[in-house]
């Protein structure tokens, strides 16, 4: 659509848009939050929370098969057909498309990751007929037309251009090239610069026939809306997808290249550190005892070790952060700041003693203390509007959780004690990590076991 004609229509429809909002955000009582299991008619498995005072109506689904599905010569593929989606679907163009869309204050999104592609609704409940059909043509019906597809591509390239002085994107396009070399996970899910030129529509039509499918759909859907009217509706919308996809085969990984140091060099006033190694499995028996261990280390933004030692006590830099990340194919951990360059081997010496700390000695009891009671109290934040209840009960679907995790998933951490985070500690930081830096990086030693522990200073 001409960006003055979408600028026009916004603004004609921000009273619409800014009520639809407005109800996707109305607070929800998670201790209220009631799950059911529906099957469709069509035999389509959903989880459904009714919440009748509120007249919106918030859908999410999830297929497995992202970017780890495109063809090797071809990054991107994902990326692209997520954002192309919405452009144009059955008999209808990309521009009546998005006003019949915005008329209604409907939103539709799609997201690709490397695991899967996403997508959401929200619509209130007098336009649901209109915005689930909507819904169903730009997931079974894409058009993919030329115009379309050459406009996506050229933002998509717009922005791996800027990605190229972006010491970030660097930082982690080298981490995951180097960690998994010759696996799908190394390849950028935007795509490269040699890459999204390549794409051709037929390849966003494979990977749609491909990947979208209902063998891996997970749906959930949160509103003013009964099991029979939602039955009907998700077979309206995905009905007729085929029962299964032809995914190809992703190997299980573990990153490689530990131990090692990369330096990037690039003329900005601060360099980028990242650093990375194997993680715990989301079903591992030790992965809340990883995760209640990060919160100590750096997943907390004021509290934590890497905030007091690197932030506040030498004003090394303005944020640090440390993560679990586990994959379908893989774990990980990863850790990362931006400091300035001529204090760069500063920042990462700091950042190698706090994890080298916590991996022989573990927290504290009030650390570990602290962090169950945090993570306990916060965790209904993540329940509290429709929007966010729909987003939760897919990554659950995704992550195999049960439909009963919401209700026990605080006994989970209560029930860590300070013996499983210290065995959490040993297998997530002792081993060797993988690092890249990018800027005026200094010479480093590699972080790993094996090199004795820097002296602590400022």
């Amino acid at each position: 659509m001409n960006l003055s004609r979408r600028l026009c229509l916004r603004r004609a429809l921000s009273g619409a848009l800014v009520v639809a909002g407005a109800l996707a955000a109305f607070p929800l009582s998670a201790d209220a939050t009631t799950i059911e299991r529906i099957v469709s008619p069509g035999g389509i498995m959903a989880w459904l929370v009714q919440e009748p005072s509120v007249p919106l109506i918030a859908l999410d689904f999830a297929f497995k098969g992202g970017a780890t599905q495109d063809p090797p010569d071809r990054a991107g593929v994902a990326t692209m057909t997520a954002a192309l989606l919405d452009e144009g679907a059955g008999d209808i163009e990309s521009k009546d498309f998005h006003e019949r869309v915005e008329s209604k204050a409907i939103e539709i999104s799609f997201t690709a990751t490397r695991d899967y592609v996403s997508g959401s609704l929200r619509t209130l409940t007098e336009n649901q007929d209109e915005a689930f059909d909507l819904l169903r043509l730009a997931v079974t019906a894409p058009r993919f037309d030329a115009v379309d597809v050459e406009r996506i591509r050229e933002q998509t390239l717009s922005g791996l251009r800027r990605a190229t002085t972006s010491p970030n994107e660097l930082a982690s396009q080298r981490w995951w090239a180097t960690a998994f070399k010759g696996h799908p996970y190394a390849q950028p899910p935007r795509g490269t610069l040699e890459s999204v030129p390549a794409i051709t529509v037929d390849d966003l039509k494979n990977f749609v026939r491909k990947t979208f499918a209902l063998d891996t759909l997970k749906v959930a859907i949160v509103g003013n809306i009964d099991a029979a009217t939602a039955g009907k509706l998700i077979d309206r919308i995905f009905g007729g997808l085929p029962a299964k996809g032809a995914l190809s085969p992703v190997a299980n990984a573990s990153p490689q290249g530990l131990g090692q140091r990369i330096a990037i060099d690039l003329d900005v006033p601060q360099s980028v550190l990242m650093i990375g190694g194997a993680g715990i499995l989301r079903k591992d028996p030790d992965f809340m005892a990883a995760f209640v261990l990060n919160h100590v280390l750096g997943g907390s933004a004021f509290s934590s070790r890497l905030y007091k030692e690197v932030r506040e006590a030498r004003g090394l830099a303005y944020s640090v952060y440390s993560a679990v990340m586990p994959l379908d194919h893989a774990s990980l951990f990863v850790s990362g700041t931006a400091t300035r360059t001529d204090r760069t081997d500063q920042a990462l010496e700091v950042m190698r003693a706090e994890i080298r700390k916590l991996a022989e000695t573990g927290p504290t009891e009030d650390e570990l203390a602290k962090a169950k009671s945090f993570l306990t109290g916060s965790f209904a934040l993540r329940f509290d509007t429709s929007t966010k209840i729909a987003q939760q009960l897919v990554q659950i679907q995704l992550d195999e959780l049960g439909i009963d995790y919401i209700d026990k998933r605080n006994s989970l951490v209560d029930a860590v004690t300070m013996a499983d985070v210290k065995r959490a500690a040993k297998r997530l930081l002792e081993a060797n990590m993988l690092v890249t830096v990018v800027g005026k990086p200094q010479v480093l030693p590699a972080i790993g076991k094996s090199q004795p522990p820097p002296a602590k200073g400022g």
